[in-house]
């Protein structure tokens, strides 16, 4: 998701982009060959409102709208038809990095070689920035950049979470399965060469559902991840079969008598390899602190999430341990590009951070923010000629990034809304035909695209709602500017239901607690006008941000926006009118 992310956010800030994959879909765990459903800093609802906006938002929103099935397929062919659509992506699937050209004069790459089996061909893809996305970080490891594997010991960075001495071991990796119901009895013939579980070697992992399975049969850690990975996927197909075994074979678990496998994945999901290193490590005292970075382009809020290494192969321990902060944390940009290849960016779970800091970090909404704050950097740097470093500290250029970032829909804790070129933000008057108490019309232009209410979002946090909600419906909101500007571009950020959780998943508890399809919040259908003229009007809206581009300038002094209608909820909601 980091790359996929990374990719669509340069192209549409303009860059020419190759995206290339190793595999023949996108999204990583994220997709059918996995099945792990994305979490990010909402924490499964521990911090309502803190849901990532930006790509990923549009992205899970077409996904719920489109795929109210939960059908994985078709959520590998969203990520391949958004990519398709940009014409600035030129998508490279079953291909895979395999070296690269490095100059030692200038510590920059010059262009990666890359193979596809498919095509029979060897590849040279040259460019002037390239993002490692791929958490292996083969480029990175290709390039010669620093990088780390395995565990800080507690001194390094003061880190009371961290082992006591460093070892090389990580995290390890899963392999999922999925089951369905059936009318009559399944019976399940296992193979001789599954592992056999008892009652007692899962009691810190007891087995609740049987639909989605088993984030915690976890294995492979105490080894190298990347290069025994043929071994431990042996090893995780063993061990999924042998719980789904128990299941239906121990007679602990009688409910489970109508239930068959349909689905087993064959490629591990891995939790972590090697973390580039950047001018900046994040560590956990950043996490745990809420620390805002003033160069802070994304941010995380998952729980520094531990797991023991060898997983199922220690029972006795508890397959998590979860330290919480108080607050969302920020993430640098000094953390997401190297210290020594000096045009090579990555974001996913191989950032410049220490283990215990990935083990918030690593959760694959974070890792998409991410994404789209190196996509970014990488095309405003190309098209400003700057270098990566060049944001790594306060002034224009970082500036430039952050405000670019917010006008993209992502989500900087602390920063507003300071985009010169925004006319609506020099509006006079701002009036609506009416307005829920605590809801003025205003904040459509404070600069803040959701409500900081809900607690655990940090002390920065006011406590305020920040959209503008009608009373009824029809609505109308009116901006009005000082004098008559020449708009071509209309911005409109609508409620899409940051109290919730929203993501694609297998597991019907999980999905319970979402609305697969159009959040009810979210405005259906609406006009624009320009002084009392209508330019535009939309019936089929379920998206959180829109951005509409006319085909012809109009001069105005008045822009209004009225709302006919909304997927459920009966009052109109926007957080924020931008004009250009």
């Amino acid at each position: 998701m980091a790359g996929v992310s990374a990719a669509l956010a340069a192209a549409r800030n303009g860059a020419s982009v190759a995206l290339v994959q190793d595999r023949s879909v996108l999204g990583g765990n994220a997709s059918s060959e996995v099945k792990m459903h994305i979490v990010g800093a909402d924490c499964h609802r521990g911090r309502p409102g803190a849901r990532e906006s930006g790509i990923i938002e549009e992205l899970r929103l077409d996904d719920a709208f489109r795929n109210p099935q939960r059908c994985f397929s078709l959520w590998d062919l969203l990520l391949y038809e958004k990519v398709q659509a940009e014409p600035n992506i030129t998508l490279l699937l079953d291909t895979t990095c395999i070296g690269c050209v490095f100059d030692k004069s200038t510590q920059t790459i010059t262009s990666a070689k890359l193979l596809s089996n498919s095509t029979e061909e060897i590849l040279e893809v040259t460019g002037r920035f390239f993002a490692d996305c791929s958490g292996d970080s083969r480029l990175g490891l290709e390039a010669g950049a620093d990088y780390r594997m395995g565990r800080e010991g507690q001194e390094e960075h003061g880190e009371s979470l961290a082992q006591l001495m460093p070892d090389s071991q990580t995290l390890g990796s899963s392999i999922l399965v999925t089951a369905r119901e059936h009318p009559e009895p399944q019976p399940f013939h296992c193979p001789e060469w599954v592992r056999r579980f008892r009652k007692e070697d899962l009691r810190h992992r007891p087995i609740h559902s049987y639909e989605y399975g088993f984030w915690w049969a976890e294995w492979g850690g105490q080894f190298d991840t990347i290069k025994d990975n043929a071994t431990i996927r042996h090893e995780l197909l063993r061990i999924s079969l042998g719980l789904w075994d128990y299941v239906k074979n121990s007679g602990d678990h009688p409910g489970a008598e109508n239930w068959a496998l349909d689905w087993v994945g064959v490629i591990p999901g891995k939790r972590e390899s090697r973390r580039l290193l950047g001018t900046y490590i994040l560590t956990q005292e950043d996490v745990l602190e809420g620390r805002i970075f003033p160069d802070a382009v994304a941010y995380g809020g998952w729980a520094i999430d531990l797991h023991p290494p060898s997983g199922i192969d220690v029972p006795d321990e508890r397959p998590c341990t979860a330290t919480m902060g108080n607050s969302l944390y920020t993430i640098p940009f000094r953390a997401l590009h190297s210290r020594n290849v000096a045009n090579l960016l990555f974001a996913g779970r191989n950032i410049s951070a220490t283990h215990v800091a990935f083990a918030s970090t690593r959760v694959m909404a974070t890792c998409a923010v991410m994404g789209q704050a190196i996509g970014t950097a990488a095309a405003l740097a190309s098209a400003k000629d700057l270098t990566l470093a060049d944001f790594d500290a306060p002034g224009e250029h970082l500036s430039l990034l952050q405000q670019q970032l917010l006008k993209d829909d992502a989500y900087i804790p602390t920063l507003v809304n300071d985009d010169a070129t925004d006319k609506a933000r020099d509006a006079k008057a701002l009036c609506a035909s009416s307005s829920a108490e605590g809801y003025p019309p205003h904040f459509v232009t404070d600069g803040i695209t959701r409500d900081l209410v809900a607690e655990r979002l940090g002390e920065w946090a006011d406590g305020n709602p920040h959209h503008w909600r009608s009373i009824m419906l029809p609505a109308r909101l009116d901006l009005e500017l000082e004098s008559p500007e020449e708009i071509s571009e209309i911005h409109l950020t609508f409620d899409s239901g940051f109290q919730r959780e929203l993501t694609l998943s297998p597991s019907d508890h999980l999905t319970c607690q979402t609305i697969r399809g159009a959040q009810p919040e979210l405005v259906r259908a609406y006009r624009i006008y320009a002084d009392g003229k209508l330019l535009l009007s939309e019936s089929e809206n379920y998206l959180r941000k829109r951005v509409h581009r006319l085909a012809k300038p109009v001069q105005t002094n008045r822009v209004s926006i009225e709302v006919l209608e909304t997927h459920g909820v009966p009052e109109a909601r926007i957080f924020e009118v931008r004009l250009y």
